[in-house]
C-alpha cells in the first residue's frame, strides 16, 4: 500500500536544515513543441550535451575507441586497485557500525513516520534495482571461473602465471576448489556491494525527508559544503553523478543483451552477433520507455514484483532438480568459507593475485560505486518511514544473504556438473551462455531457459526504467515530479549510450567506461560518508 501524502513533508519531530533554497529554484522551463521541459539548465545541459558529443564520437571512431577503452580500464584497474579496495572496506565498516550506534534509531522522514511500502514490494525494487543482470550474468560463470582458478592454485594474467595468494589455492583437491571458488564469489555480491548501495542511499534519505533538502546528490554534501552546495561544487557533484549512473547502467545494459542474444540463439538458434544485440537494446529500451510513462508504481514496482517472482521459482526449481543436499548445505557452509576468507580477499595491500584483486575486484567496485547514484537515489526514493538500523540491516544483510543464496544455488550445481557428472560443458561455453548451458543439464531445460532469458529482459527494463527517473531527479534540480519527456530522454540516452559502447569495443568498453565514472565517484562516496554521519548527529532519536 502506498502513503500519497508528500514525502517532503516530515512526520514528526526532525531537525531540519535552515536554507533559502527552493526546489527548482535554478530551472528553466523550455517549451519544445507540445512538450514543456523543467530543468536545471546547467547540470542538464552540461551532462547532456557530453553524453550526446560522447555517443557520436564513439560511433564515428569506433575503430579507434576499440584500444583507448581497454587500455583505460587496464591502467585503472592495476594502478588504483587498492584505492576501489580500500574505499570500499570503509563503507562497510560504518555501515555495520551504525547498525549497532544510537543513530540507527533516527527514522528517515521524522520520528513519526510511517514505511510508504510494504516489506515485500520494498524487497523487490531495491533487490531488482540493486543486482539484476549481474546475478543473471556471472551467477554461473563466476563460481566456475573461480573453482577452476583454485583448483590449478595459480592465476594467470597477460600470459603470466602467479600463485592465488589471498585464497592459498586448492591444486587437485576439489571439494577445497569449490570452497574457495564460491569464497571468492560471495565477496563481490555480499556485503561490499550493497554497503556501497547504503550510505548514500541513507544520505540521501536523511537530507531530503529529514533536512528538507531537495533529493539530489548535492544535498547530501551540506554539512561540507554549506550553501556553496547550490553553486558550482553542488553542480559538478550532480553531474559527475549523471555520468557514474548513465555510464553503469550502460555497462549492464551491455551485458543483460549479450546474455539475451546468447540465449535466443542457444534454443531458437536465432542470428547472432553486434547487430542483434543492438536490436535487443533498441526493443528493451522501446520497452523500458513504456515503463516509464506508466510511473513508478504502476511501471517500476509491479516488473520488479513480476521479476521476484520468476527468479524465486527459478531458484526454487534448480535446488529441487539439482543436487538439493549439495546446495542446502552449501549455504552455510559458502557463508561460513566467505566469513572466514574475507580478510584475506579484502586485503587492498601486498596482492600477488592481480587477475582476481584487479580484474575482478576493481572493476565490481568501480562498477557498483558508477551505480551506486542510481541504485541509492531510488532505494531512498522508496525507503521513508524506515529507521536508520532497519533501513541498513535490510539493504545491506538481507540482499547480501540472497546475494549468497542465488551464487549458492547457481553456482554449486555448475560445479557439481563438473565434479560429480563429468559435465564441463558449461565451464567451457562463453560467458553469456553458462547458464543456458548449465540448465541444458536439467529436466525442462527450454522452460527453465526462456523463463532466464525474461527475466534478463525484465532485469534489463527494470534497471533502465529506474535509471531514467533517477538521472531525471538530478537533472532536474531535485525535482521528482519533472515532465514526462525528459525522463524519455534519459531513458532513450542510455540505450544509446550502450549501444555506442557496443560497437566501440563491446564488453572491454563497457567495462571501461563503469570504471571510468566510478573513480572520480569514489572520492565524492567517501565525503558523503563524513556528511551523512554528521547529519544523523543532529537528528531526534
Amino acid at each position: 500500500m502506498t502513503n500519497k501524502k508528500d514525502p517532503m513533508i516530515p512526520d514528526g519531530q526532525v531537525n531540519p536544515i535552515d536554507t533559502d533554497y527552493q526546489v527548482g529554484q535554478d530551472n528553466i522551463l523550455v517549451k519544445v513543441g507540445p512538450f514543456g521541459l523543467d530543468i536545471h539548465n546547467r547540470v542538464f545541459l552540461i551532462s547532456g550535451l557530453t553524453i550526446i558529443i560522447f555517443v557520436a564520437l564513439t560511433i564515428i571512431f569506433q575503430n579507434q575507441a576499440e584500444p583507448i577503452f581497454s587500455s583505460m580500464r587496464g591502467w585503472l584497474t592495476s594502478n588504483l586497485s587498492w584505492f576501489f579496495m580500500s574505499a570500499a572496506n570503509i563503507f562497510v565498516v560504518l555501515c555495520l557500525g551504525l547498525i549497532i550506534s544510537p543513530l540507527g534509531r533516527v527514522r528517515l522522514g521524522g520520528t513519526e513516520a510511517k514505511p510508504d511500502y510494504g516489506y515485500l514490494g520494498w524487497f523487490s525494487m531495491l533487490f531488482a534495482a540493486g543486482m539484476g543482470i549481474g546475478l543473471m550474468f556471472y551467477g554461473v560463470s563466476e563460481p566456475l571461473t573461480h573453482y577452476g582458478t583454485s583448483m590449478a592454485g595459480v592465476s594467470v594474467t597477460d600470459g603470466v602465471r602467479t600463485d592465488w595468494a589471498p585464497l592459498g589455492g586448492a591444486e587437485g583437491d576439489a571439494a577445497a576448489a569449490a570452497s574457495l571458488g564460491m569464497a571468492a564469489t560471495i565477496y563481490h555480491w555480499a556485503l561490499h556491494p550493497w554497503a556501497i548501495y547504503a550510505i548514500l542511499a541513507l544520505g540521501l534519505a536523511l537530507f531530503s525527508f529529514n533536512k528538507g533538502l531537495p533529493l539530489t546528490m548535492r544535498s547530501v554534501f551540506y554539512p561540507l559544503l554549506g550553501e556553496r552546495v547550490w553553486g558550482w561544487p553542488g553542480h559538478i557533484i550532480d553531474i559527475l553523478a549523471v555520468f557514474a549512473t548513465l555510464f553503469g547502467l550502460a555497462t549492464s545494459l551491455g551485458f543483460g543483451a549479450a546474455q539475451a542474444g546468447a540465449g535466443l540463439h542457444y534454443l531458437f538458434d536465432a542470428p547472432e552477433g553486434l547487430t542483434v544485440q543492438i536490436l535487443l537494446v533498441i526493443g528493451i529500451t522501446l520497452i523500458a520507455l513504456l515503463s516509464v510513462v506508466a510511473g513508478l508504481d504502476a511501471g517500476v514496482k509491479r516488473l520488479s514484483e513480476i521479476n521476484m517472482v520468476l527468479a524465486a521459482l527459478l531458484l526454487l526449481f534448480v535446488i529441487i532438480v539439482g543436487p538439493t543436499l549439495a546446495i542446502l548445505t552449501g549455504f552455510f557452509t559458502n557463508l561460513g568459507s566467505y566469513l572466514q576468507h574475507l580478510p584475506a580477499l579484502a586485503n587492498p595491500f601486498g596482492r600477488e593475485d592481480a587477475n582476481y584483486s584487479q580484474g575482478w575486484t576493481a572493476f565490481y567496485w568501480a562498477w557498483w560505486i558508477s551505480w551506486s547514484p542510481f541504485v541509492g537515489m531510488f532505494i531512498a526514493r522508496v525507503s521513508r518511514g524506515r529507521t536508520v538500523r532497519e533501513f541498513l540491516i535490510s539493504v545491506l544483510v538481507i540482499p547480501s544473504l540472497a546475494c549468497v543464496l542465488w551464487m549458492t544455488v547457481f553456482g554449486s550445481t555448475a560445479i557439481s556438473q563438473v565434479v560429480n557428472d563429468g559435465y564441463n560443458a558449461a565451464m567451457n561455453a562463453d560467458v553469456p551462455l553458462q547458464l543456458f548451458v548449465m540448465l541444458d543439464a536439467l529436466p525442462f531445460a527450454q522452460v527453465t531457459s526462456f523463463i532466464a532469458i525474461i527475466l534478463v529482459v525484465v532485469f534489463f527494463i527494470t534497471s533502465s526504467d529506474s535509471g531514467s527517473l533517477v538521472i531525471d531527479t538530478i537533472a532536474a534540480g531535485g525535482k521528482v515530479d519533472a515532465p514526462l519527456p525528459q525522463r524519455v530522454f534519459w531513458c532513450t540516452f542510455e540505450g544509446l549510450v550502450a549501444i555506442a559502447l557496443m560497437v566501440g569495443g563491446g564488453l572491454v568498453s563497457l567495462q571501461a567506461m563503469a570504471v571510468s565514472t566510478g573513480l572520480p565517484f569514489t572520492i565524492v562516496l567517501l565525503a558523503a560518508s563524513v556528511a551523512v554521519v554528521k547529519g544523523l548527529m543532529s537528528e531526534p532519536r
